[in-house]
This record gives structure tokens, sequence and C-alpha cells, in this order.
């Protein structure tokens, strides 16, 4: 039906331009912003209480696969560092093992050449001084005394000629270096650490000219560090342990998909039922709505609030929501993570963020004014577009291709003149702040590998720092982006409200009449009635209509012919006075009640995507398949319904389009025959047929309005001279009644009106 066609530009739609140009894309597009951000914020938010339970259990899954995200950097930091530390391990343990073998030799040689002298000095003093006692004849006792004293006299005088190329330290070094155990040999983490920690000692004692010795002079810290790595790897790399984190990692990442996906999960329910409350209130509400709301705001305003702004309010609190809480913690958590590694490394990744606010400042102060114009060019190009197709034929009847090629092209060009410096400015945004992100991770790596060098950091946490300094520029973009999408997700909430602000029909009275037999006996006593206080439009009406009457209101355009028909169905309340149906006050009567006991019959066909079939039984509840072929033949449609492929199973499309404006309006005068009501409302109903069918409805019509009271708007005089009574309204007053004979003997504002019907006609 063509009433559900979306009147409004793609420029016009909240949302309509997506979220596109990478993480940043968003910044820099137009902001509708609402008038009261926070009042509309809080009526929101009372759409979403009744799922609080749930919006706690989104918040909680958030902030798990949040944590779990942060924490993967540093288990997988860790993993690098159990590989790091075992090859440092294996390693030290592997060059400890090649000195001992490449020095065990050559220390003992030299140990066994030097004992092998000082045994050798002390035999000859023993041997002098044995010789010089014997001579003397001295006692046994007095010689072994004076060997001894020979030997250590020797001993001495050879520790101190041997010291002058090794010291006593060096040389007990080298003693206890070679009795050390072989380190291949030991089982025990605790005691190669050990071994390698007295190697490293008696290496500092020993000689410095041998390289094997000098490869050990390591710094204490250093040394510390690789003892910790053998006591913690044996001297291996821990390939189980990297296994077990790296399953870790893979169930950490796991876990925060799960969290994810049921954050997720649960929040589209929580979306979707927010959003159907709020279409279902919006729904309400439009059926509440008095008919003088629909004549101040136009079709595709009312649709585009109905779908494009609820719409924008569903994918915000699906995807925006989620995204901003995750974006939050995560922002939160880099922070945190980074500091325990590192303060000085985290301060040179938060001086970046100046960089940041400066780039999107400079991108979003020149995009915005492109943004404007790209949304008011397509929404120039959109209306051109429309118009053009729309009236096509108009178009092509009076040459105007040309010219209409031409406005396209301008607003085209004018489109692309703004569209790609728009986009341009969008897509560099993302380049931008890699930039930005790329000058950080330079210093970062500077630092953290003079840290490395230093012991600070070890390799695997300076990676790990690493992945959050690199991942800590797109949460920032992404809550500057949601801001922008929440502010005009707000705009569109507000729009929504204002609907649901709107004043409401009246409410029928709770002890409303239901008259179940109607005549149709009308009565205007003393109505009064305006569109606004200061223009009055029916002052003191009195009319009386009884069953069975046929009243034709006549005038001219604007003279209150259709706001009679609006009054007396309620679609505007009375100012003063009263309408009865029945001697009832149709106010009363419940409105439902009241509108079934009339069928209405338009200038303005409306019919619906559907079958014929089921576009005729829209005019009674539960009609039968005969009664509606027997209402079509009373309206004369049954014969081109049937020349149809379909027949009555034919299926209208939106506009109904695919039947001609005639016959659109037999199937909406077969409706009002089916629906048989107490009163008929004939609006223009014959004005698209043909001369020849008209005379067959008006026939069909006598019979249908025999019995009922009949109200005919008509413009053309012709088609109502039979009627009992016509009302000729000017201003919204009555300025002459009676039937047409009558009115044409007062030779007045009717006579004139016939009249003027006929004379082209007569000149021709």
């Amino acid at each position: 039906m063509s009433e559900n066609r979306n009147n409004t530009s793609p420029a016009e739609r909240p949302g309509a331009m997506g979220h596109r140009g990478g993480p940043g894309g968003s910044i820099g597009r137009p902001v509708e912003k609402a008038k009261d951000f926070m009042g509309t914020l809080k009526r929101l938010v009372k759409y979403l209480k009744p799922h609080t339970f749930r919006l706690a259990a989104v918040v909680l899954f958030a902030l798990l696969s949040t944590a779990f995200t942060v924490l993967a950097p540093r288990i997988s930091g860790d993993a690098i560092n159990q590989l790091t530390d075992g090859f440092i391990a294996k390693h030290m343990i592997s060059e400890v093992t090649k000195a001992q073998e490449s020095m065990s030799k050559p220390l003992k040689a030299r140990l066994d050449q030097i004992d092998s002298a000082r045994s050798q000095a002390e035999n000859q003093a023993k041997a002098a001084a044995r010789a010089a006692l014997e001579q003397e004849g001295a006692s046994q006792d007095q010689i072994a005394a004076a060997e001894q004293r020979a030997a250590a006299a020797a001993d001495k005088a050879f520790d101190d000629r041997i010291s002058q190329s090794v010291t006593p330290q060096a040389l007990s070094a080298m003693r206890e270096m070679v009795s050390l155990p072989r380190i291949s040999d030991i089982a025990g983490a605790d005691e190669k650490a050990d071994t390698v920690s007295r190697f490293a000692s008696l290496a500092k004692k020993l000689p410095q000219s041998d390289s094997s010795v000098q490869s050990f002079q390591l710094s204490d810290e250093d040394l510390q560090k690789y003892l910790g790595d053998i006591r913690e790897t044996n001297g291996v790399i821990p390939f189980d342990a990297i296994a077990k984190t790296l399953l870790f990692l893979l169930f950490v990442y796991l876990l925060s998909s799960l969290f994810t996906f049921l954050m997720r999960y649960i929040m589209a329910s929580v979306s979707q039922v927010t959003v159907y409350s709020l279409r279902k209130d919006l729904n309400d509400k439009l059926a509440r709505l008095p008919l003088k709301y629909y004549d101040g705001h136009t079709s595709g305003d009312i649709l585009s609030r109905m779908t494009n702004d609820i719409d924008t309010v569903s994918s915000t609190l699906q995807q925006s929501m989620t995204q901003l809480i995750q974006s939050v913690c995560q922002i939160l958590g880099y922070i945190i993570m980074m500091l325990l590694y590192s303060p000085i490394l985290t301060l040179i990744v938060l001086c970046t963020l100046p960089l940041y606010i400066g780039v999107t400042m400079f991108i979003a102060s020149h995009s915005q004014k492109y943004y404007k114009a790209q949304q008011k060019h397509l929404g120039t190009l959109s209306g051109h577009t429309e118009e053009m197709f729309t009236g096509h034929i108009i178009v092509k009847a009076f040459g105007r291709e040309r010219e209409s090629i031409e406005t396209f092209e301008k607003v085209n060009d004018d489109l692309y003149n703004v569209g790609w410096k728009a986009q341009f400015m969008s897509g560099i945004m993302y380049p931008l702040m890699n930039f930005v992100s790329n000058i950080g991770y330079v210093l970062v790596s500077v630092v953290g590998g003079i840290f490395v060098t230093k012991s600070f950091l070890n390799i695997g946490d300076i990676t790990a720092f690493i992945q959050y300094s690199r991942s800590f520029s797109m949460p920032i973009i992404q809550t500057a982006n949601i801001a922008n999408i929440i502010q005009s997700t707000i705009a569109c909430a507000e729009r929504v409200f204002e609907i649901l602000d709107e004043e409401e029909e009246i409410p029928d009275t709770e002890d409303a009449v239901k008259i179940e037999h109607p005549k149709g006996d009308i009565r205007f006593d003393h109505v009064k009635f305006r569109y606004t206080e200061s223009v009055p439009l029916m002052e003191d009406m009195n009319l009386d209509f009884k069953q069975g009457e046929t009243v034709a209101i006549v005038g001219p355009t604007g003279a209150g012919k259709t706001t009679l028909v609006n009054l007396l169905m309620r679609f505007y309340e009375v100012n003063g006075g009263a309408i009865t149906f029945d001697g009832v006050d149709i106010r009363d009567i419940a409105r439902g009640s009241l509108r079934t006991m009339f069928g209405m019959v338009l200038q303005d066909t409306w019919l619906f995507n559907g079958t014929i079939e089921e576009n005729i039984a829209y005019g009674r509840e539960n009609a039968t398949h005969e009664q509606v072929v027997s209402a079509a033949k009373a309206a004369h449609a049954d014969h081109f319904i049937r020349s149809l492929p379909e027949g009555y199973r034919t299926v209208l499309n939106e506009e109904a389009s695919n039947i001609s404006q005639g016959q659109k309006q037999l199937l909406t005068i077969a409706r009002a025959i089916l629906a048989d009501p107490s009163v008929l409302i004939l609006d223009e109903a014959t004005s698209s047929v043909d001369t020849r069918t008209e005379v067959l409805i008006q026939k069909a019509m006598g019979v249908l309005m025999r019995g009922r009271t009949n109200f005919v708007i008509a413009h053309r005089l012709s088609t109502i001279r039979d009627a009992h009574l016509i009302l000729v309204m000017n201003h919204g007053t009555i300025i002459e009644t009676g039937s047409h004979d009558e009115l044409m003997k007062k030779n007045g504002f009717y006579a004139d009106l016939y009249n003027s019907q006929f004379v082209g006609a007569n000149l021709e």
C-alpha cells in the first residue's frame, strides 16, 4: 500500500549514514543532539528497568570477557619468559659444561706440576738436613726434627716463589675447581644452580689469562637471574610448562569468547524486548492520537520515527552499549596491567594520549562541514530522483528529460565533491591513529630494550607490554565513536517520546454505550467546532437526518464538507453542542462501536499488499468467499476480477499499481457493500470510474443505500440530483438546504455551482 512508503530521504533518517571508515569512521560526522539529553535518557532507562537482572548479567559477562581479554597478553608473555628462561638456563649449563671440560685437564696438570715441584723441593731440603746432621752424629729424633724444619722452610720458600705467578687464593680456587663435580652428572636443579654459582665464584679467583675463565665474568645481577632460571627450569627448555601455559591461554580465549557470546546474546534479547515494548507503546499511542495529529505531521515523519529512530535505539542498545562497557573496562585494564610491568613505560604510552585527542579534534573540525554538506546534497539528490521517477510520465510528456538530467548531474557532482572529502577525512583517521600508536610503539621498544639489557624486564614482559600499548588506542577510539552514537540515539529516542507525549483522544467513558440495532437517525444540536481557538469554523449548526435519507454535501474546496463527516465519526471532538446517533450522544458511544456503524468509500483509494479477496473482506470480519463475491458483483467488480490470471487470489503489490485506478475504486466500493453499515459515507466514490460503470454502480448503490442513512460528498453535482437533502456549505457554514429542484429554483449558490459545471460542455 502506498502509505507504507517512507517519504524521508536517506539524509533525513537517523543512522542512515552507518558506521564506516574504520574504527574512527564516525568521528567528525554530524551528531544529532537531543534537546533534553538527561530527561530522555532517564525515560529510556525506565524501559530497561524490567530487565535489571539481565542487564546486571550483561555487565558481569562484559567485565569477565574484558578481564580475560586483558589477561591474555600477560599469559602469552609468561610463555615467552618460560621459553627464554629455559633457553638461557640451558645455554648457561652448556657453557659451564664446556668450561669444565676445557679447564679441568690443564688445571689438574698444572696442580700436579706444582705439587711435584713442591714435593721435590721438600725432599731436597730433607736430604740436605739429614746429610748435615748425620755428619755431626745427631740422633734420629734430631734428624727427624731437622727434616721437618727443612721441609717447612722449603715449602715456605716454594710458596714465596710460586706466589709470584699464582696467588694462594688462585691456587686454592684451582684445587677447588678441579674437585667440583661435573655439572652434566648432577640431576637436581638446586645442586646445578649451587655448582654453577660456585663455579662462577671460583672463576673470578682463577688466573685471568684463560679465555674460558674470562667468559664467566658475570655481574651479580645477571648471575642471580641465570641461577634463578636454572633452579626453575633445571637447565632445559620447559616445553611441558610452556604447553600448559599456552593451553591455559587458549582456555582464557575460549572463556572470553564464551562470556562475549553470553553478553551479546542476553543484550540482544534485552534490546529487542525493550524496543518491542517501545514500538508497541508507540503503535498503541498512534492508535489513540486524534486525527488532527496526522493532519499536522507527514506520514514520512511518523514512519521514520516508528522505524528508523527505533531501529537506531535497538542497534545502540544491542551493540554500542556492550561495546562501551568493554571499551571502558579495557582502557582501565590495559593501564593497570601496564603499570604492573613498568610505570615508566606506562607514562610513555599515556603521553601519546594528547596526540590522539589532537588528531581526533583535527579530523572532527575539518570533516564536520563536509558531512553536513554531504547530507544536504544527498537529501537533495534523493528528493530529485524520487520526484523524477514518480512523475516520469509528466517529465516525458513535457520533454523535460534534458533539464532533469542536468539537474541530477549538478547535484550529483556537488555530492561527489563533498562526499569524497568527507570519506577521505574519515578514512585517514585510522592511519593517523596508527601513526600515533607507532610513535608510542617505537618509544616503548627502545626504552623497553634498555630495560631488558638491564634485567629490569624480561623479553616476555616487554612483548606483553607492547601488546597492551598497541591495543590501548582501539578502545579510546571506540569510546569516542560511541559517545557520538549515543548522542544521536538519545535524539532518536526523543523523537519517539515526542509522539508518546502527544495529547490523546478523549478516552471512552467506562459506561460507554453500544447500540445493538442501529437505525441511523443523526442529529446535530447546536454544534460548534474550530481547528484553532482563534479561527471559528462551525458555529451553532443544527441538522436532523432520518434513517433512509440520502444527504448530499456540496461546496467549494475547504468549505467544511469532510470536517462534517469527521465530526460525525468522532475523528474530531466538537467544541460545543452535541451530535446524537439514534438519540444517543456519540461521545457516550464507544468509538469502536460507533465507527462500525459507518461505511466509507473515499476518493483516495486505500488497498494493502494482499489478495483481492483479502482487500474486499477487510470490510467484514470472518467474511466468507461467497459474501466477498456477492459484494464484488454488486459493485460490478466481479467481471474484471475473474479476468485476472489468479482471479480473487490475485495479489496486489505494495502500491496496487497492477490494477487501474478505476478498478481500485470498485474494490473499495465492494468492501463498503460487504460491510453492510447503518450509515454510508461516499466521498466522490465514483470519481475514478468511467461513465458507463458509474451508472451501473449508482444503480447498485441505490439498492445498497435503501433503508440506510447516506452522506454523499460530491463535486460532480449531476450525481446527487436524486438526494433527499442537499447541504450547501461554505466556510464551515451551511448556507443553503433543500432538494435539487428546490435549490435550483432559489437560483443561489448551488445553482451557480451546478450551472458552472455545464457551461463548458455547452460551449463545446
